[in-house]
């Protein structure tokens, strides 16, 4: 049994998959920038598809995804990332001006009810 972190899966243009360790795309970090809560909402800023050919392909799918308001956790599930390499990704992206993070103002209050349920449901359907 092979030990270490699980790879990330990521799909070429081949249609054959090839394995990527998280540490790799994550150039070794096991933290984000800056505390990014799971349900925090991801938008993608406009960019020119010329620029994204310089973008690692895990930060050009969270583009491609985020068009539409997403959460990290929404977008950890959808790509078949690691929650981890997530996080660090969009702070990462978040800091270069790629993505907008939508949070709470009051994140150190219990989190909405409503919220927990729509995720909690998402979550189910998977």
């Amino acid at each position: 049994m092979p030990s270490g972190p699980m790879p990330v899966q990521q799909q070429e243009s081949s249609s054959s998959t090839r394995l990527v360790r998280p540490y790799t795309v994550t150039g070794g970090r096991t933290q984000p920038r800056y505390k990014l809560p799971l349900e925090a909402l991801v938008t993608s800023t406009a960019h020119d598809p010329r620029d994204m050919a310089v973008l690692a392909p895990e930060c050009q799918e969270i583009l491609r995804f985020c068009v539409d308001w997403r959460s990290v956790a929404e977008i950890s599930a959808v790509l078949h990332m690691p929650l981890g390499v997530a996080r660090i990704l969009v702070a990462d992206m978040s800091a270069d001006g790629l993505v907008r993070v939508h949070q709470r103002e009051d994140s150190e209050e219990r989190p909405d009810m409503n919220l927990l349920e729509r995720v909690l449901s998402g979550l189910r359907k998977i």
